[in-house]
């Protein structure tokens, strides 16, 4: 399907199902991305995101990769950097809300970084296949954060070097879904 008024950035983006393991990602190439996430919006400017990123070859990463489910970890360990997502939902261990948005929040800031991924040649692929509890534990997460999925990073690899076809919902069936009445 032919969607011109769409940007090339949102439109020529896909998830791949494999990843270059020889493309490594530059120091610069990690804080583009990670200032990419910066920039979303957030409720009340809360900015309720963190990112753990490891590079392919770079201490850490290894530890990340031993928590990826076996889905995942066929795949994942080729991308030039694994990324772990987390929300700041409540204040330290108060149980006092920080974010009530902070899951739609870390979307955005994820959603940002994909579209800069894209822009600079890379593709993401965002994935919940791991032992939350094991790379919770693993990382040390602070009270009132949570991990909510992860990110591979990297140079897709395909044999013909396109992205493969991809099918979506039409609008109609977005603008009624989720409700009951006309």
């Amino acid at each position: 399907m032919n969607v011109p008024q769409l940007t090339p950035a949102l439109h020529g983006r896909f998830s791949p199902l494999r990843f270059d393991p020889h493309h490594r990602l530059s120091g610069s190439d990690v804080e583009t991305l990670l200032e990419a996430a910066r920039w979303a919006p957030s409720a009340g400017n809360a900015q309720p995101w963190s990112f753990h990123l490891r590079r392919r070859g770079e201490d850490g990463h290894e530890h990340l990769v031993a928590h990826l489910a076996g889905s995942s970890r066929r795949w994942a360990p080729a991308a030039s950097a694994l990324v772990v997502n987390l929300a700041h939902h409540e204040v330290d261990d108060s149980g006092m809300l920080y974010s009530e948005f902070a899951d739609y929040d870390l979307g955005q800031a994820v959603a940002h970084m994909t579209v800069q991924a894209h822009a600079m040649g890379l593709s993401c692929r965002q994935f919940r296949a791991f032992d939350l509890e094991g790379l919770h534990a693993l990382l040390g997460v602070r009270p009132g954060w949570r991990i909510l999925t992860m990110t591979a990073i990297g140079v897709p690899l395909r044999d013909d070097g396109t992205p493969p076809p991809r099918e979506r919902r039409s609008i109609v069936d977005l603008r009624t879904a989720g409700v009951s009445s006309p």
